[in-house]
């Protein structure tokens, strides 16, 4: 990942940075990997991301077409 500093602006910089370190999930992804998971409770994990993931879109979805 790159981020261009301008004008000695290295707080400008560093605000870039962490934007996109956000979107990209890499913070995320660091706290998930400070211990570790078992194999079980990833697959609950991952499986309950899914459902909220689908309810939000579902949400999104009647908001939209209002039924």
């Amino acid at each position: 990942m790159e981020v261009v500093v301008r004008d000695n602006n290295v707080d400008q910089a560093l605000r870039a940075l962490k934007k996109k370190m956000q979107r990209e999930g890499i913070y995320r992804e660091m706290k998930l990997r400070r211990h570790f998971e078992k194999p079980s409770e990833r697959r609950v994990r991952e499986q309950s991301e899914a459902v909220r993931r689908y309810r939000k879109l579902m949400r999104k979805r009647l908001e939209r077409e209002g039924y």
